[in-house]
C-alpha cells in the first residue's frame, strides 16, 4: 500500500469516521479504522458493530492495499501535522510508515481480515431524501427517545416513510415529540426504528443541500451520500401506539413566550426535588404562576404573563421534561393545550412559517396538596 494525501483530506476522512469508533471495546480491532487505498482514493471505515461509517477521500494511490490502524492515535497524529502532503507506505502486513515534512511515524495495526464486514445493503432500490428534511426531523425529535434499558424499543426513533410525508416519533413514556415533513415523489411506505446515535451521525456528516439515498436490508439501514455511507442496526419489535396518547380533547389553550417560560422554569426548578423535578403551573386569566415546595429544601414562586382566557387550571410537570421540549421549539412563542390536571398537555410552535407539522407532549405529575 502506497499513497499520498493532503493533511486536510486525511483529517476530514478520519474525523468523519472517528465518532463511530467505540471508546472502550473488548475487541481490539474495533478501536481501529480500516484504511483501504484503491483507484477510487482512500476509503476510511470504522464501526462499533451497531453503527458503521465509511467515507472515501481523494488521494494519489501508487499501490493498492488495506490495513487497520489505531483510530485515536492516527487522529491525534494527523491533527498535529503541518499542512503538507502525507505519504503512507505499507511496511509489512500490519505496519505502515507515515511521513509529512520532517515528521516520520511507524504505526502498528491489526490485519484487515479481522475487521468486521459491513452490512450488505443494496442501494439500487432506495428512497431519495433531501438531507435538510432529514436533519429537521432528527433535530426536533430524537431528543425525546428514552435512555433507559428497561424498554429497549423506546431507545429508538420511529421513522415512518409514506408517499406524501415523512414522520419521526420519539418518546420515553413521559414526553413525546412528533414531526411530519411533506415530501414529493414518494411511491412506497416503510417503517423503521432507528437508534438516535445513528441519526446523529447522519445529521453530522451530511450537508443540508445533499440528497441522501436510504436503503434497507433485513435488519440494517444504510444512508448514502456522495462518498460517505452510514450503516446502522435497526431496533426490532413493535413500537407503541403513540396515537393513543396524543390528546384530541384538550379544550384549554395558552400562548406563551418561550424564553419567559424557560427562564421561570429554571428559576423555580432550582429548589425542586432532585427525584421528580416537580413544578406546579397555575393557569389563570392572562397569567401563569409557578410554585415549588420541597420539604427538605424550601419553596419558590414566580409568575409570567401569557395569553389564557379559559377556566383556571393547576397542573404539575417535571420541569426538565418541559425544558427539553421548549429547547427544540423553533418559534419564539408556543401554544400549550390542556384538559385537566391528570391529562397530558401538548406544546406546539406558534406561527411557524414552515410546511412541517410539529407537536410535543408532556405527561403531568400528580400534585401534592
Amino acid at each position: 500500500m502506497k499513497f499520498t494525501i493532503t493533511r486536510e483530506r486525511f483529517q476530514e476522512g478520519l474525523l468523519a469516521v472517528a465518532a463511530s469508533v467505540p471508546a472502550k471495546t473488548t475487541l481490539p480491532v474495533l478501536s481501529n479504522v480500516l484504511v483501504s487505498a484503491s483507484s477510487d482514493g482512500v476509503q476510511i471505515s470504522g464501526t462499533d458493530l451497531d453503527i458503521a461509517v465509511s467515507t472515501t477521500v481523494p488521494a494519489e494511490v501508487d499501490e493498492e492495499g488495506s490495513v487497520t490502524l489505531p483510530a485515536k492515535k492516527l487522529v491525534e497524529i494527523v491533527r498535529e501535522l503541518p499542512s503538507a502532503a502525507i505519504r503512507i507506505t505499507g511496511a509489512g502486513e500490519q505496519r505502515i510508515n507515515l511521513e509529512c515534512g520532517h515528521s516520520k511515524f511507524k504505526l502498528l495495526g491489526i490485519p484487515k481480515e479481522e475487521f468486521p464486514n459491513f452490512p450488505a445493503v443494496d442501494f439500487s432500490e432506495s428512497w431519495m431524501i433531501t438531507s435538510s428534511d432529514l436533519q429537521k426531523l432528527i433535530g426536533h425529535v430524537a431528543f425525546a427517545a428514552s435512555t433507559e434499558e428497561s424498554r429497549p424499543i423506546l431507545n429508538g426513533v420511529l421513522w415512518e416513510l409514506r408517499p406524501e410525508r415523512m414522520r419521526m416519533v420519539a418518546t420515553n413514556g413521559h414526553r413525546l415529540a412528533k414531526m411530519d415533513v411533506p415530501i414529493a415523489g414518494g411511491t412506497t411506505s416503510a417503517e423503521f426504528i432507528v437508534p438516535p446515535k445513528a441519526l446523529e451521525q447522519v445529521r453530522r456528516l451530511f450537508g443540508p443541500s445533499d440528497e441522501v439515498a436510504i436503503a434497507r436490508s433485513d435488519n440494517h439501514l444504510g444512508f448514502k451520500c456522495v462518498s460517505t455511507v452510514v450503516f446502522t442496526r435497526l431496533i426490532e419489535g413493535p413500537y407503541p401506539n403513540y396515537e393513543q396518547v396524543i390528546p384530541r380533547e384538550n379544550d384549554k389553550r395558552a400562548t406563551v413566550g418561550k424564553q419567559g417560560l424557560i427562564a421561570a422554569l429554571r428559576r423555580v426548578g432550582v429548589v425542586a426535588s432532585d427525584q421528580t423535578h416537580r413544578v406546579r403551573l397555575a393557569f389563570g386569566t392572562d397569567t401563569l404562576g409557578f410554585s415549588v415546595s420541597t420539604p427538605d429544601l424550601g419553596e419558590a414562586q414566580d409568575e409570567i404573563s401569557v395569553g389564557y382566557s379559559d377556566e383556571q387550571l393547576e397542573i404539575g410537570f417535571n420541569a426538565n421534561y418541559l425544558l427539553d421540549i421548549l429547547k427544540y421549539m423553533p418559534t419564539d412563542d408556543v401554544v400549550m393545550t390542556l384538559k385537566a390536571p391528570e391529562r397530558a398537555a401538548t406544546v406546539e410552535p406558534l406561527d411557524w412559517e414552515d410546511p412541517a407539522e410539529y407537536l410535543c407532549l408532556v405527561m403531568p405529575l400528580r400534585l401534592l396538596e
